[in-house]
């Protein structure tokens, strides 16, 4: 089985679903003869030609404008935003006009285009460059929201993702496209040649969208995570020592509740953690779901390790990045609870 980046695994995707069917479309800036500013389009053009992989002008309320029009005629669009910081312009064409084209046309007409971003810090990049948009989508009704967190993942949510017929919003964290980062900004990154993760099928394949997967079994703690945040999330549990249930949840809408709700029933605590800033990030929703269904399991109240209520501090990049020691503290604290 081949080795691959996250990069490497995204291009893939779209190689494997633009040959195997005509009407995928890839588009955004710098995603044609650049090849994208992460290169995660590279050589699609030279593959498939200028009129299936082309460069959009620097116009996110266009590039989706104009994907919404394409599938509407038949095509199926995957769209890059270059990073998920600048999908604010597109956010009216996104939740006004593509999640609801199948309820305003009574099914007559779906909305079958994806939108890739960049997401998340890590990188240095400042408040322009580092934003976790995610929440911003899980409160619009007919979007899905997919963020996974390696290589096998991604090829395979990407792939499904392409193929289904409404509107998806799928959210690469950065900082994991060469590597699984687990928050320790002093040590060199294991890249993903040497993670099993890193083991992704050329041909085609799919994951089921909706579907969270167990990481780390554990009776001790339940860890509600995606994107970087598994990976911290099993560093933390690795150096504490506590015996934690880590959840990796792929896809946040839809959400795998039973998957959340049978491990808190088992374990009897709940920590969640994403890099998103605190007030009404995407944990909030996890807990109160927990709240409703696990009450009378809980032995102790659930903890959420984010991001501050700041903008992402570039001076402050690893104060504001919850690291290890952040989630570990947390695993503690709700066991002592």
């Amino acid at each position: 089985m081949a080795r691959m980046t996250m990069i490497e695994a995204v291009r893939s995707a779209m190689d494997v679903s633009m040959g195997r069917d005509d009407n995928v479309v890839v588009f955004g800036e710098d995603v044609g003869y650049f090849g994208g500013v992460f290169r995660a389009t590279q050589g699609l053009q030279a593959k498939y030609g200028k009129t299936r992989c082309f460069d959009a002008p620097i116009n996110e309320s266009g590039i989706l404008g104009t994907a919404i029009g394409m599938a509407a005629y038949g095509l199926k669009p995957c769209v890059e935003i270059q990073f998920a910081d600048y999908m604010y312009p597109a956010y009216d064409q996104i939740t006004q006009e593509a999640a609801r084209i199948r309820y305003r046309s009574n099914g007559d007409f779906t909305c079958p285009i994806v939108v890739r971003m960049p997401t998340g810090g890590g990188i240095f990049g400042g408040q322009t460059h580092s934003q976790s948009p995610e929440a911003l989508f899980t409160h619009v009704c007919g979007l899905k929201v997919i963020v996974p967190s390696n290589p096998y993942d991604a090829k395979g949510l990407l792939i499904a993702a392409i193929e289904d017929p409404d509107p998806v919003m799928f959210l690469e964290p950065k900082r994991l496209y060469n590597g699984p980062f687990d928050g320790h900004h002093e040590k060199p990154v294991t890249p993903w040649s040497k993670h099993d993760l890193g083991e992704v099928p050329e041909g085609h394949y799919t994951i089921p969208i909706g579907k969270a997967e167990i990481r780390r079994p554990g009776d001790a703690v339940t860890v509600v995570a995606y994107g970087t945040m598994v990976h911290v999330a099993l560093a933390a549990a690795e150096e504490t020592g506590i015996d934690a249930e880590v959840i990796d949840l792929r896809s946040l809408l839809p959400l795998d509740l039973d998957t959340i709700v049978q491990s808190v029933k088992k374990t009897g605590r709940c920590v969640v953690v994403h890099e998103a800033t605190l007030t009404s990030g995407f944990g909030g929703e996890v807990v109160s779901l927990v709240q409703e269904h696990c009450f009378y399991h809980l032995e102790a109240p659930m903890v959420r390790v984010t991001g501050w209520d700041t903008p992402y501090p570039h001076a402050q990049e690893w104060d504001y990045f919850p690291g290890p020691a952040r989630v570990g503290r947390a695993l503690k604290e709700v066991m002592e609870g």
